[in-house]
């Protein structure tokens, strides 16, 4: 069960068009794969260099505080997803599913508890949660 997995398990729920990756760190696999699917990905993150590595990848990158997000930066997207967020986070990216109307999707790290609202999909041995029936 690769993580590129969700890849494939967003290509399979979503229609293409532009999805937002959620604090994409250091990790591009996930956004690289959907690029090479066909989707329009827009990373985002706090930390600079974390968006310099998502673009020498190949990735559109912008900086943005989830805490404090540009709901400009999301409204047109037709999910949004993040790949292994730290607890601290969880919240701000459910909230701002809410805001902006947008389905999401979240790999969480192994032990995380299922946040309220959203739903336990198995995808090939991934547990995801989502906000969206799948």
């Amino acid at each position: 069960m690769p993580i590129e997995d969700l890849a494939d398990f967003l290509a399979e729920s979503f229609p293409r068009g532009k999805l937002v990756e959620l604090g994409i760190g250091f990790q591009t696999k996930v956004a690289f794969r959907l690029k090479e699917l066909g989707y329009d990905v827009l990373a985002v993150d706090w930390n600079k260099k974390a968006v310099e590595n998502a673009r020498k990848a190949g990735i559109r990158a912008v900086r943005d505080d989830l805490f404090r997000p540009k709901l400009e930066l999301y409204s047109d997207a037709v999910a949004l997803y993040s790949v292994r967020p730290t607890p601290e986070i969880m919240g701000p990216i459910i909230e701002l599913s809410r805001k902006v109307g947008v389905p999401l999707v979240i790999l969480p790290l192994s032990g995380d508890s299922l946040p309220r609202g959203l739903r336990l999909v198995n995808y090939r041995g991934l547990s995801i949660y989502t906000t969206k029936d799948i």
